[in-house]
């Protein structure tokens, strides 16, 4: 299968700091001689905003969202396989707008990441982003992605999620996105997955590397425990290749500052490589 790898080396709009710095630590750990090794033809492009251009969190974040739009839609256009490796988990409002609407979301992550800005405490962006995908918030610059159109509730499933603000529980109780916790993942994935595919028949993997236990890999400062083994992971992985396409995979969030036993790494291209490897199966 033809790979094509798109590094987005920013957190919070600054290059290559803290989770920025994750997507080419992952290439410099041999991403691209894994996927290479198991006979896929693999391309890389890495986003960089023009020098000299003042950064801001929320400008900056939608566009490399409006960038990446662009990017991934180039690539299937080529009939290439897309493989996001992301600082922040917003860049998925790109990556989906890439893909084309009637793309169902499988949402790995130990965070929701459905708080607004009325809702949210910290100010993050990141913090937001299915509320973004889901029409939620920031309506106004999401409409600036080209293609981007809101993913309805029913379309859109939370994998491993744990940490939920208080505000952002209720957003997610009166939604209809459902949340398989760690606990109920073998349990409820399946027929969560064949509630969706009545809705679409390919789907966004996003894969927020803290969706694994923090005592199995410390992906970034924000790991917490209570989530899934490596084992859990490709389980749902499976699952979700058994009942939908696999159309692209966004790796986020791995800061290698964090990784000091090398094992967040290692997971990530495990992952990154069952996943290509389900896709090109389809």
């Amino acid at each position: 299968m033809d790979v094509q790898i798109l590094a987005v080396p920013y957190d919070s709009g600054n290059y290559r700091a803290r989770m920025g710095a994750g997507p080419e630590a992952l290439l410099a750990a041999g991403l691209e001689r894994a996927l290479r090794d198991r006979g896929h033809l693999v391309h890389t492009k890495i986003a960089e905003l023009p020098e000299g251009e003042w950064t801001a969190e929320i400008r900056t974040g939608f566009e490399l969202m409006r960038m990446l739009a662009g990017a991934v839609r180039e690539a299937i256009d080529s009939r290439r396989f897309p493989i996001v490796l992301a600082g922040n988990c917003n860049t998925a409002v790109g990556t989906v707008a890439g893909l084309g609407s009637g793309t169902a979301v499988a949402w790995f992550d130990a965070h929701a990441d459905f708080n607004t800005p009325e809702t949210t405490t910290t100010g993050f962006l990141d913090g937001t982003a299915v509320a973004i995908l889901t029409g939620r918030c920031w309506t106004q610059l999401a409409a600036t992605v080209p293609e981007f159109a809101p993913v309805p509730d029913r379309a859109v499933c939370l994998i491993g999620t744990r940490d939920i603000d208080s505000l952002e529980g209720g957003l997610l109780d009166e939604s209809e996105v459902d949340v398989v916790s760690p606990s109920a993942l073998r349990t409820r994935l399946r027929s969560t997955l064949g509630a969706m595919s009545e809705h679409a028949d390919r789907i966004y993997v996003h894969l927020d590397l803290d969706v694994v236990d923090a005592s199995v890999a410390k992906a970034n400062s924000y790991a917490i425990g209570g989530g899934l083994n490596t084992d859990d992971v490709e389980y749902a992985l499976t699952e979700i290749a058994r009942t939908m396409r696999i159309a692209g995979l966004t790796l986020s969030a791995y800061d290698p500052a964090a990784d000091t036993d090398g094992a967040a790494a290692e997971a990530a291209i495990r992952f990154i490589c069952a996943t290509a490897e389900l896709a090109g199966r389809a």
